[in-house]
């Protein structure tokens, strides 16, 4: 049980890393970068599912609300998280979780991971805009034109790609016996 627990927390700390690293593959082309965050969260959610995954990204917030330069472009301190683009970190939260969710309540395959990815995008995007609304003072289209419409296409490739390497991923790390299977994926797979 203990060393399960030391597991996790290792799992969750190096995709905590990967998400940081990962962040600083950007380009710029409004308020809100293109930046490979997205997808270290579909990432981490597809292959350390619902609880660790979330438990990496509120880890990865947490370094950069402190200072840390975790976020796009080197960048860290709680002004990021409480500026136009914060939404969007805290939306990774959710989005590593229900993603995970998604795939432990059903099975985790490429099609599957792609639908849960695919929602998992929609709820970044979600609490993206409306912090990116609010705190620009913003009208709803112009916020959703600045961090939705640019983002939709690339997202979409993301999930996939997210999806395929996440669950390759997965099955070696499961078939190296560095990630368990719980009971009910044994049941579903």
């Amino acid at each position: 049980m203990q060393s399960n627990n030391l597991r996790g927390i290792i799992l969750s700390s190096i995709f905590a890393a990967i998400t940081a690293i990962l962040a600083q593959v950007q380009f710029d082309v409004s308020i809100v970068p293109f930046s490979g965050q997205t997808l270290a969260v579909g990432l981490t959610a597809t292959i350390i599912g619902s609880r660790l995954g979330s438990l990496s990204m509120i880890c990865y917030m947490l370094l950069g609300a402190i200072g840390l330069p975790v976020f796009s472009g080197f960048s860290g301190g709680p002004q990021i998280i409480a500026g136009p683009t914060g939404g969007f970190i805290i939306g990774f939260i959710f989005t590593a979780f229900v993603t995970g969710w998604i795939l432990e309540k059903t099975k985790f395959t490429i099609p599957v991971a792609i639908f849960a990815n695919i929602i998992g995008m929609i709820i970044t995007l979600t609490f993206g805009v409306v912090q990116l609304k609010y705190i620009a003072d913003m009208s709803w289209n112009a916020a959703m034109a600045t961090g939705v419409y640019p983002f939709i296409i690339v997202g979409i490739m993301k999930a996939v790609l997210a999806s395929w390497i996440g669950i390759i991923v997965r099955r070696r790390l499961e078939k190296a016996r560095l990630l368990s299977i719980t009971s009910e994926e044994r049941k579903i797979a």
